[in-house]
């Protein structure tokens, strides 16, 4: 039975809401106003705190229920809350695996089943890169792929089965699920994309904003990296690519900076610092590595609006929102083979593809500074028709609405 309304209702449920926990959030974010035109009405739960400040103006109800707890993301409320709310929803859209959120929606559904319940909402599943055969392949997660295996065995092949569809921001990301575990049986599989908003028209204010969190680049030409300073983003290899490309092309009238903007409160991020730092105090040329915490707002747009190109060499990337942030900008993308959305990218001649090797990333710097002007210029309008060719928010807002109303 379709129990669809004439304005449908939409649950997203999601661990974090936290604009600090990846790109999954500000999806969800930027696809609800674009449902909300199509005549959805959209809720998101979660288990953050309700005191958190997320510096975000969002117009949707969020439920924030509190007192997660562990790696998993427990939270004793988050089952309860969805017993007495989600018979309001016409469905239910799990956002990312792993986590308690899933277990505890399928343990609803369950529930349900088990009674005899009908009527129910449907119930979808994004898993936004997570079953990615990457993270169970890397040999610096072993611990944690062992985990995973685990609760496959235990939990998610059982939420992956009982949806009612299984949606994909790319077609890379649906044949790379296929890989990962056993058994794998979706009752149905479909490709949304996942759409990026139009960004705001470049301002004075923007480009003050960016002076002020990086005061160095005034006048300078930056290549940028906006992401989270993690180990699988690359970010070693960027830094020893940029420093090896500086050192030959010393010669040339200016190199540009490079800037390294995310969280850096990790082991690893303090020593990606340390290492710019290093290569700041050797004074190649006028080359400089300016590491940066997360911009937002108007920084944000400020560096992507001021950017000559925007970089991202990491070993696994489900979509990367911040790729098609930069493409909306008109600014040519350098990204590893490793990012799904790789593929829409060349095609469209938006940006340059290499291997996420230390060479593979020599070898993007190298190609980018070779480029003449003109051959930038080229490759910026490319990027911006890429963005609305493939990315724009409310064809991918679309698409979602009527896959979820047909599964």
């Amino acid at each position: 039975m379709n129990r669809f309304t004439a304005q449908p209702r939409l649950l997203h449920v999601i661990a974090s809401m936290d604009p600090r926990s990846g790109g999954v959030c500000q999806a969800i974010r930027t696809t609800i106003p674009e449902l909300d035109s199509l005549g959805w009405s959209s809720e998101v739960v979660c288990s953050d705190n309700p005191n958190l400040d997320y510096q975000c103006n969002d117009s949707f109800a969020l439920h924030r229920l509190g007192r997660r707890q562990g790696v998993w993301a427990y939270s004793k409320h988050l089952l309860p809350w969805l017993r007495t709310n989600a018979m309001r929803f016409d469905a239910i859209m799990v956002h990312g695996l792993w986590s308690y959120h899933s277990y505890a929606t399928q343990v609803l559904f369950r529930q349900w089943k088990r009674s005899g319940r009908t009527n129910v909402p449907k119930l979808v599943v994004m898993p936004h890169g997570m079953l990615d055969p990457w993270f169970q392949r890397d040999s610096t997660r072993r611990v944690k792929a062992w985990r995973n295996w685990l609760y496959w065995k235990l939990i998610e092949k059982h939420v992956i089965a009982g949806a009612d569809g299984m949606l994909f921001t790319c077609q890379r990301e649906m044949e790379l699920a296929r890989e990962t575990f056993t058994p794998y049986q979706p009752k149905k599989e479909c490709v949304v994309g996942l759409g990026v908003a139009e960004p705001p028209s470049e301002t004075c204010a923007m480009r003050d904003a960016l002076q002020k969190a990086c005061p160095q680049l005034r006048g300078r030409r930056f290549i940028l990296f906006i992401s989270r300073i993690h180990p699988k983003k690359g970010v070693d290899l960027l830094i020893d690519a940029y420093a090896n490309q500086a050192a030959k092309h010393a010669e040339a009238s200016e190199i540009p900076l490079l800037v390294i903007a995310g969280p850096k409160d990790s082991d690893y991020g303090m020593q990606m610092e340390k290492r710019a730092r290093d290569f700041n105090s050797k004074g190649v040329s006028g080359a400089a590595i300016c590491f940066t915490d997360m911009l937002q707002g108007d920084a944000k747009w400020g560096a992507f609006y001021g950017c000559d190109a925007f970089i991202l060499p990491s070993h696994q990337e489900n979509f990367g929102i911040a790729v098609v942030e930069a493409l909306a900008c008109s600014k040519p993308v350098l990204i590893s083979d490793q990012i799904n959305i790789h593929q829409e990218i060349v095609d469209a001649g938006a940006g340059m593809v290499r291997p996420d090797t230390a060479d593979g990333v020599n070898q993007l710097i190298h190609d980018w500074f070779m480029k003449s002007e003109p051959q930038r210029i080229a490759m910026r309008d490319k990027a911006r028709q890429c963005f609305v060719d493939f990315f724009e928010a409310s064809n991918a807002a679309r698409r979602l609405g009527d896959v979820v109303s047909c599964c």
